[in-house]
């Protein structure tokens, strides 16, 4: 008969202690541990696998082929852009998100979209019906995809050996389980060796993986953080559900960069690729109206242009209130503190709120000017120019900074037919004016900035 014990385990590191500890000894984390039960058995059974394994030798060095090998094509511009090109054969990929944010939607339309390949499907979730019904939603079934309804690691490995697949995806990794290990599925002990005995098989059969994970209420990777040092691929999928824009990010790539992007807009077939980000988040029209600037932004290495925009009121009660929406609130607060003290607008009494149109977060420093700037529209209730874009980081000083990739943030707003561009006075060196249509703005300080905008 089977003996229960408790167990403390790190959520970070995976170590174990029979009794709580408030710093864990291994990865030096604090508050980390929780509880567990675990059953051992009174015999050691031997692990059962579905996959005979060759063991590994030892190789010279110059002996290792490494010729660079043709990427899986996932017939997804923005998806092969975020994994550098593509999927690479035996490499373990992790796609996490929160709740109904669409994982395995994106995962289904770019299965139905391989009819090439060989595909098992891994549903520990959902049923065959209800994703059957989302594959009609989507598109035409793939006749090569195989669905099969498993939480145990040691009969999805006979599936694998019955199906031979090209490409196994798992729906979820929280809800598989390992016979080895008597704790609940979900549990670290269980997702850290159910994932460690996958991507042991992805390297040594050669065949990718696709790993749907859960996020927690941090927002990070539900499970041990030693989930996301296994696998090859870290992949965010984020966005709010209040809007239909959806982003694809690169938390971590050993195959390609991690300052790639992937924009989606949700829609009731499912998620379509946005090639042009800029003219989606724009405004159709927004002239004559105050508190709108539009700023040139850069995430991951595209360049796209989006709307800031700022309402200033006179607090009504005691303390004013600060509000920011997509947007750092502690950034936003140093802003206002260096147009109060360098440039003299008094917004201590006044209710400042923020928002990035769209439903986006962005965190490149770049926008400083264009929030400034539509602070001062709204207090002065003027409006900006509807064809002037800008871009430029502010510091505490009061000086405008220079950015990077300042001929791509150019490039994007004349494709977009804007006339005027503000940027650091710094980053006119080594640009060729004579070649552009639009007219460039050298600004040194937000007092220069804001004569150019309101004279």
């Amino acid at each position: 008969m089977a003996k229960e014990k408790t167990v403390y385990v790190c959520s970070n590191c995976g170590q174990d202690s029979p009794k709580w500890v408030g710093k864990c000894p291994s990865c030096g984390e604090w508050n980390t541990y929780v509880e567990e039960i675990v059953r051992k058995e009174p015999t050691n059974r031997r692990p059962v696998s579905g996959i005979e394994t060759q063991k590994a030798k030892p190789i010279i060095l110059s002996e290792i082929e490494a010729d660079d090998e043709p990427r899986i094509n996932m017939h997804d511009e923005e998806l092969n852009r975020v994994l550098g090109g593509g999927l690479v054969p035996g490499s373990l990929v992790l796609i996490g998100g929160e709740p109904g944010i669409g994982k395995s939607t994106l995962v289904m339309q770019t299965v139905l979209r391989m009819p090439d390949k060989k595909i098992l499907y891994v549903s520990g979730e959902e049923s065959a019906r209800q994703l059957k019904l989302r594959a009609d939603r989507l598109s035409d079934v793939s006749s090569d995809c195989f669905i099969v309804c498993e939480t145990s690691l040691e009969q999805i490995y006979v599936h694998i050996k019955n199906t031979n697949p090209d490409l196994v995806i798992i729906d979820s990794i929280q809800t598989i389980s390992t016979e080895n290990i008597e704790s609940s599925p979900g549990s670290i002990a269980q997702v850290r060796e159910c994932s460690a005995s996958i991507l042991r098989f992805a390297k040594e059969t050669h065949t990718p993986v696709l790993l749907i994970g859960h996020i927690n209420k941090e927002g990070s990777i539900a499970g041990p953080k030693v989930l996301e040092h296994i696998v090859d691929t870290v992949l965010q999928f984020e966005g709010d559900q209040h809007y239909m824009y959806r982003i694809l990010r690169s938390i971590k790539n050993r195959f390609g960069s991690t300052a790639e992007l992937g924009i989606y807009e949700m829609r009731q077939d499912g998620l379509r690729q946005v090639s042009n980000p800029s003219e989606l988040l724009l405004s159709q029209d927004h002239e004559g109206m105050s508190g709108v600037a539009i700023a040139s932004a850069i995430e991951g290495v595209r360049p796209f242009l989006i709307e800031t925009q700022a309402l200033v009121s006179s607090a009504v009660y005691g303390n004013p209130q600060r509000s920011a929406t997509g947007f750092d609130i502690r950034r936003m607060n140093m802003l206002l503190a260096v147009l109060e003290k360098r440039v003299g607008f008094k917004l201590a009494q006044k209710d400042v709120f923020l928002n990035i149109a769209g439903g986006l977060k962005v965190n490149d420093p770049a926008i400083d000017l264009a929030v400034i700037s539509a602070i001062l529209s709204s207090n002065m209730d003027a409006a900006i120019e509807p064809e002037v874009c800008m871009a430029g980081e502010i510091g505490l000083s009061g000086e405008i900074r220079p950015v990077n990739r300042i001929e791509q943030r150019i490039g994007e707003a004349e494709k977009l037919g804007f006339k005027r561009f503000l940027l650091p006075k710094y980053n006119l060196q080594g640009i060729d004016t004579q070649k552009l249509k639009i007219e460039l703005v050298p600004v040194r300080k937000v007092e220069e900035a804001f004569r150019a905008l309101f004279g």
